[in-house]
């Protein structure tokens, strides 16, 4: 092969991965975002391990909504409202990281946890019991961390298990909640009252998420400004149990395209 074939080749080539990179980060950006679950903050709807897309479109788009931030966006465009019980993608307030929680509370809610029941402007949401969720207790995820039981202290290899009801948001949405113990903060709060442009959220797993139960400063995730929100999770692709996405022998079946209530 002559040296101008060769040249012309590698550009070619040079040219077909800089195309292929740009329509990746179009994509991404403007429409669905690769989310990997790494805590068990959201069980049992979402598990360590599952692999899902978030939706980018259903929101619009801020600043946020580019890698690294990067969008050249004040605040919100072509934004439209979530609603109360979304499962929602949104970057943290002060550390940047992503961070994915239930949205319970509206602009103008007042939000309190009394006894493990969520009220929400006054009135409590109505829970009833589902039986049991029970897990392995076993390193779960890259991080290796074992999960929380009711029934603690467990074995390694033994059945961990937690309560789980179900709750009924006032839109006629429903979702499970996990119990891990009794009389912890998060089981009570104090009065929140969620500021206008901004949402409140929680985890599932109610005495195990890091959410805007807790201020900023400790890691919460306080009250998330609009322009925050990133996408709606709204289906698992597929969900890896072993500690890296990648060991496809250890892919939950029952999980394949599975949507997320």
């Amino acid at each position: 092969m002559a040296s101008s074939d060769k040249e012309n080749s590698l550009m070619e080539t040079i040219k077909t991965v800089v195309y292929a990179l740009l329509i990746a980060g179009v994509f991404r950006t403007l429409f669905f975002q690769p989310f990997w679950i790494p805590s068990g903050s959201m069980k049992d709807t979402l598990l360590i391990g599952d692999f899902l897309f978030v939706n980018k479109m259903v929101y619009g788009y801020s600043k946020y909504s580019c890698p690294f931030s990067m969008c050249p966006i004040e605040g919100r465009i072509f934004a439209s409202e979530p609603e109360r019980g979304d499962v929602v993608v949104f970057r943290h307030p002060v550390n940047g990281s992503d961070f994915i929680k239930r949205l319970v509370g509206l602009p103008g809610d007042v939000v309190q946890m009394r006894d493990g029941v969520l009220y929400l402007n006054g009135e409590p949401v109505r829970q009833e019991s589902s039986g049991q969720f029970e897990e392995t207790y076993a390193r779960q995820g890259p991080s290796g961390y074992f999960p929380q039981c009711e029934n603690a202290p467990v074995g390694e290899g033994a059945t961990c298990i937690k309560s789980r009801y179900t709750e009924h948001l006032p839109n006629g949405k429903s979702h499970d909640v996990l119990n891990i113990r009794d009389g912890f903060f998060s089981d009570n709060t104090p009065v929140f009252t969620v500021p206008q442009g901004h949402y409140f959220f929680m985890g599932d797993n109610r005495d195990n998420s890091q959410d805007s139960r807790y201020a900023q400063a400790n890691g919460g995730a306080g009250f998330v400004p609009a322009e925050n929100l990133i996408g709606r999770a709204d289906r698992i692709m597929f969900s890896s149990a072993g500690r890296s996405l990648f060991y496809v022998w250890t892919w939950r079946a029952d999980r394949f395209f599975k949507a997320v209530e």
